[in-house]
């Protein structure tokens, strides 16, 4: 890039990005997130064109893109094939193998899963384990399908993508949609495709045929422990800043109020861990309203929920415990007064309007369990307003780590008790933060979590790129 100054160089990769995938307002998105958050980073005195190899980290290295059947029931017993797009971006393999999730969920296009492939490559950074960034997925709604239709799905989208994929080149999970059920059926049609198991191809299996202890909390539990990590740093915090006052004044959960958005696996294990350590839980939500229990949700109420969700595959409308069912209403637009937020639904769901109320409901530490769950217009007012904002690139990283856990253990062959694995899962999300928060402070910004987590990340891939020629001619 031509000597420009920072502003002029962050509007013409910008330019640029939208001119080459055009209408992918998702991808913008997150990569305009990174790009003006770093700018601090750009403009400091380093001798690396930090700047001018951003647009070779936000290209994609491969876009796979391939078709999807599967069969259809209707009410009367008829059968409809329906054709949809499956999609795997491997988006950057400088530490390792493309690692990242599968999503089959509605709004899956190719804008979500390169934003979301982007995202993966400063999360997995950030663990400081050997795995790279991608994402994949289809349009395809689970909810009230068959096991039948969702098998078909999964063993259909295996034929498009195992090509593509093995254990020392590209390594999926689950994400929305995409649990072990899921996982599963996809491993069955992989070995039957390749004719040998091959165990490491991809992770989030159970634990019956190699998967890994606590892979189903590890994002939950992971969100949680990055959260305590940031209350017992922030603590005495307050005393270091001139120019505002903060309210964190403790370093644990104990009798916090904790109000968490989702009901699927990230926000049933961080309302787990949550309790667990004494806070309490308020609400859980899906697409179809909000649940709100104002003395805090019990174990035993929790545990109902989870098995309503897991097991009968049902709603939040159909819970019939001691809570109060807001319908249509998510749970940022109640302003539950609170402690700590938790958003574990899905892209966007904290909007300006919405953080206002979170910010005078009298919430200080946001902790992102969902990928890109605040825009950034939200993001940039929160950061003024509440005294600890943990974005999702550190803060859900647990189940990624987790999942390269899993791989090792795959190459190993061996397994590790849950009591190993939560130790590492816990040391890592220590480790996560503290890495964002010390890259903040090294810039004078120790408040600015948000620029330390994306800093890092960007900084180890870059070194890791540059090591290797990429960019240069």
């Amino acid at each position: 890039m031509a000597k420009v100054s920072v502003d002029e160089g962050i509007e013409e990769i910008l330019t640029g990005l939208k001119s080459r995938h055009p209408g992918q307002t998702e991808f913008i998105q997150a990569v305009e997130e990174v790009l003006v958050s770093l700018k601090p980073l750009f403009e400091s005195d380093s001798k690396e064109d930090y700047l001018g190899s951003f647009s070779v980290i936000t290209e994609p290295e491969r876009v796979i893109k391939f078709r999807v059947q599967y069969p259809e029931f209707s009410e009367g017993g008829e059968v409809e094939l329906k054709t949809t797009t499956g999609y795997r971006v491997q988006f950057n393999s400088a530490l390792g193998p493309y690692k990242g999730g599968l999503r089959f969920h509605p709004s899956v296009s190719e804008s979500i899963v390169k934003f979301l492939g982007f995202e993966q490559i400063f999360k997995n950074a950030l663990t400081n384990l050997p795995i790279g960034g991608g994402k994949g997925g289809c349009v395809f709604d689970p909810k009230g399908k068959s096991e039948t239709e969702v098998k078909k799905l999964c063993e259909s989208f295996m034929k498009g993508l195992f090509r593509h994929i093995g254990p020392d080149l590209d390594v999926p999970a689950g994400d929305i949609g995409v649990g072990g059920r899921e996982i599963g059926y996809m491993y069955g049609e992989y070995v039957r495709l390749r004719g040998q198991p091959d165990m490491g191809v991809l992770t989030g299996k159970s634990t019956d045929y190699g998967g890994s202890k606590l892979r189903p909390e590890a994002t939950g539990y992971g969100l949680v422990y990055c959260a305590l990590e940031a209350l017992k740093c922030f603590k005495d915090y307050r005393y270091l800043s001139e120019d505002r006052q903060f309210k964190v004044a403790c370093e644990g959960f104990n009798k916090l109020r904790v109000v968490i958005s989702g009901s699927g696996n990230v926000a049933q294990f961080a309302a787990e861990k949550v309790l667990e350590l004494g806070g309490q839980v308020l609400s859980l939500s899906d697409s179809s309203g909000t649940i709100v229990c104002e003395q805090g949700l019990t174990k035993a109420q929790l545990a109902e929920i989870c098995e309503l969700k897991n097991v009968k595959r049902g709603r939040l409308s159909d819970y019939r415990g001691d809570c109060e069912y807001k319908s249509g209403k998510s749970v940022w637009e109640l302003g539950i007064p609170c402690d700590v937020a938790l958003p574990c639904a899905t892209q966007n769901e904290i909007r300006i309007e919405h953080a206002a109320k979170l910010a005078d409901s009298g919430c200080f530490i946001i902790a992102e369990g969902a990928n890109m769950p605040t825009t950034n217009e939200a993001v940039d007012y929160l950061k003024t307003r509440v005294d600890i904002y943990l974005p999702a690139k550190a803060a859900n990283a647990g189940g990624v780590a987790t999942s390269a856990l899993e791989m090792a253990q795959n190459s190993a062959r061996l397994f590790w008790s849950r009591q190993e694995v939560d130790e590492k899962l816990k040391g890592i999300m220590q480790n996560i933060f503290h890495t964002c928060y010390q890259t903040a402070k090294d810039f004078n910004r120790p408040w600015d979590l948000q620029f330390g987590a994306n800093a890092a990340g960007f900084i180890k891939v870059y070194k890791a790129y540059k090591a290797m020629g990429y960019l240069t001619f």
